[in-house]
């Protein structure tokens, strides 16, 4: 995955898909949930996240108590070494987070705990999140980040677009 290319490609479109997604909310196509998962499918065809890793080298998750827990357990240390070496709590949303970028679990582009990794990443990028379009300013904040969320937002508009009443 060539990040560079990428992130020029999401800027020149990031504009037009967010507008699109603004107005998805206020006319849901019936079959949304049918149409993404098709696309959605035909994206990770094209997206392979191991060549990618934006998302770990550029956000962070949200770590709850159950993600401490099951992590520190599989690293072998205490909920309270986990919170003191890699995380801190945001002030204004009072989250957990990492305290480094890129995440301190990216190895070779691949998660080290990836089988207990926090489920905000497990979600992550939220594509199949129900409804779809509950999670359009997710998807406009992630469209310059994650490759497959551009991809299936640009899809996704092409089709509404042709199919679909939209003026």
């Amino acid at each position: 995955m060539n990040l560079k290319k990428f992130r020029i490609t999401a800027a020149a479109g990031k504009k037009s898909l967010g507008v699109f997604l603004d107005r998805l909310d206020m006319l849901v196509p019936e079959d949304l949930p049918v149409v993404v998962a098709k696309i959605d499918a035909a994206v990770w065809q094209k997206v392979d996240c191991t060549t990618c890793a934006n998302c770990c080298k550029t956000m962070t998750p949200t770590y709850k108590k159950s993600d401490v827990l099951r992590i520190s357990a599989f690293l072998a240390i205490t909920p309270q070494e986990f919170v003191s070496r890699w995380l801190h709590k945001e002030e204004e949303t009072g989250d957990w987070v990492n305290n480094t970028q890129p995440c301190q679990f990216l190895v070779d582009n691949k998660c080290s705990v990836y089988d207990v990794r926090p489920k905000d990443c497990a979600q992550f990028p939220h594509h199949n999140s129900v409804p779809f379009d509950d999670y359009n300013e997710t998807f406009k904040n992630n469209l310059a980040l994650c490759p497959a969320t551009y991809l299936l937002v640009n899809k996704l508009k092409k089709i509404v677009e042709r199919d679909y009443e939209w003026d």
